[in-house]
């Protein structure tokens, strides 16, 4: 048994979800009637649930108290790039989900379900969630307010020592820990959330989950080779696709398969170095980036909530569309480095159109499903998007400085 465990262990967490998934399969087939199985999946779900509020919280509290102004070299040009990538993959989208719309196999009865009835009681509920008590915000998992609350408390000890910013980097850490912990029972969780699935809706439910990753990996896809060499382009005024390939060559393939950020940073200072970039920016750039630069956390929260929406059959209008698109980028900065970390944050979208914490959890379990592809393209384009838009910002100021000197002659 022992040997059997060790064997386990060494297997990456990918290979452990597919077997997950399988087992999941293979039981609902063969056992459809037994006893304890879809257990595991409500486990997984319930310890997510209790996690998450936590882990937003400290986060963000974390990031904002601990930032730094440093140097300013193109760091305002690159974090412009950075946030309008973002949102520009947010609304990329929701476009590409009213296109195709996607509907999931949920269990949980929406019989609470209260949906907005347009732009002005969404905004009058954004208002009032933002202002809620903390405490509250946490028992509840209202996420908007917790991140409100992250926000401010972060500014707040921007001026505390450093024992106290330590101390809540190392609180950060901590249950960062726990999610990975938590994640590494996801296998298990898979298998029951699959057998679930399929005992009470059928095989036919994984044809959505089919249909789903087209739709998210699509909208990657167009966000790394068109949305963002036209950004590209628009600074530099040059063919984009020399360098935007190059970083997906050399930066996002190996950030596919180790599903880190984080972990791609040594890859993408490398990058930086061999394309002669300023190291005294892409040394506080990158690092930076691999916590604030999410394009393809944007497209995942706004594809499953919007997927969440079609599957209740709650309209959503233009205006509200929006206000997805800009609050999946806001949420897509704040999203853990762990591997799924950005599924952890649909609830706060979901929570713009009434949708239940019970169901929008339900909605993060269906991503874990397709995680194994999901995460690794979402990985891809955020990390080799860190390198393009540094290299961006620095070729967007030697033009602009080019252009000077010419006129001064």
């Amino acid at each position: 048994m022992k040997t059997l465990m060790l064997r386990w262990n060494r297997l990456s967490l990918v290979k452990r979800i597919f077997l997950g998934i399988i087992l999941g399969v293979i039981l609902a087939l063969s056992v459809p009637k037994a006893a304890g199985i879809a257990i595991f999946g409500s486990l997984f779900i319930s310890a997510l649930k209790a996690v998450a509020p936590i882990l937003v919280l400290l986060l963000v509290m974390s990031a904002i108290a601990n930032h730094q102004k440093g140097r300013q070299t193109n760091m305002k040009k690159i974090i412009a790039l950075y946030g309008l990538s973002t949102v520009l993959a947010g609304v990329t989208a929701v476009g590409a989900s009213f296109i195709f719309p996607v509907k999931l196999s949920l269990v949980t009865d929406a019989v609470e379900l209260t949906p907005p009835g347009g732009i002005v009681e969404v905004l009058n509920n954004l208002l009032f969630q933002i202002v809620d008590n903390p405490v509250n915000a946490l028992m509840k998992a209202n996420y908007i307010g917790i991140l409100a609350w992250a926000i401010l408390l972060g500014a707040a000890l921007k001026g505390a020592n450093d024992h106290t910013k330590s101390m809540l980097t190392h609180l950060s850490d901590a249950v960062s820990q726990i999610v990975k912990w938590v994640i590494q029972f996801a296998p298990i969780g898979i298998m029951g959330l699959v057998y679930e699935s399929i005992t009470t809706n059928g095989l036919s439910s994984l044809l959505n989950y089919g249909k789903l990753l087209l739709v998210l990996i699509g909208c990657m896809l167009f966000v790394a080779l068109v949305v963002n060499p036209l950004i590209v382009y628009v600074n530099t005024r040059e063919n984009p696709y020399p360098l935007v390939l190059s970083c997906l060559k050399e930066s996002g393939i190996t950030a596919f398969f180790t599903r880190s950020s984080a972990a791609n940073i040594p890859i993408n200072m490398r990058l930086c170095e061999k394309l002669k970039l300023n190291p005294d920016t892409y040394s506080v750039s990158i690092p930076l980036g691999a916590t604030i630069n999410m394009a393809g956390a944007a497209v995942t929260i706004s594809v499953l909530t919007l997927a969440a929406v079609h599957t209740l059959g709650i309209h959503v209008d233009f205006s509200t569309a929006l206000i997805l698109s800009v609050l999946a980028a806001v949420s897509a900065a704040g999203a853990s480095g762990v591997a799924g970390g950005s599924l952890l944050l649909i609830p706060l979208a979901c929570s713009l159109f009434g949708i239940s914490n019970d169901i929008a959890m339900q909605v993060v379990g269906v991503g874990f499903i397709i995680g194994v592809l999901q995460d690794s393209f979402e990985t891809a384009l955020n990390s080799s998007s860190d390198v393009l838009f540094t290299a961006t910002a620095e070729y967007a100021k030697k033009r602009k400085e080019a252009n000077s000197a010419s006129v001064s002659a």
